[in-house]
């Protein structure tokens, strides 16, 4: 198993994008967590707060078991968020779980 970061950077003021590509986001996401491979996904508050409401978010993270760095890439790019988007920046990068 190994797992990969996928950590998107989103675009100014993108609530209504995220809004909007939400429900196929969560979709694909929901079939890595049935498929035994999602370690963790949520997103960042724009602001300290764990209901930011209109500040929105400024992009999310997740972690999840790929068989490569290009099959991550691929799912990271083909995401509803990048295709809506939200994303101005996306990064996949090899992760190693030690704790807990």
């Amino acid at each position: 198993m190994m797992y990969y970061v996928i950590i998107g950077q989103d675009v100014p003021d993108s609530l209504g994008l995220r809004r909007q590509a939400r429900p196929a986001h969560l979709q694909r996401l929901s079939q890595l967590k049935d498929e035994g491979r999602l370690l963790l996904a949520g997103p960042f508050p724009a602001i300290d707060s764990a209901d930011p409401g209109t500040a929105g978010f400024s992009g999310s993270l997740i972690v999840a078991d790929f068989p490569s760095l290009e099959a991550a890439q691929a799912w990271a790019d083909a995401d509803p968020y990048a295709a809506a988007g939200v994303y101005a920046q996306l990064t996949v990068k090899p992760f190693r779980k030690v704790l807990p």
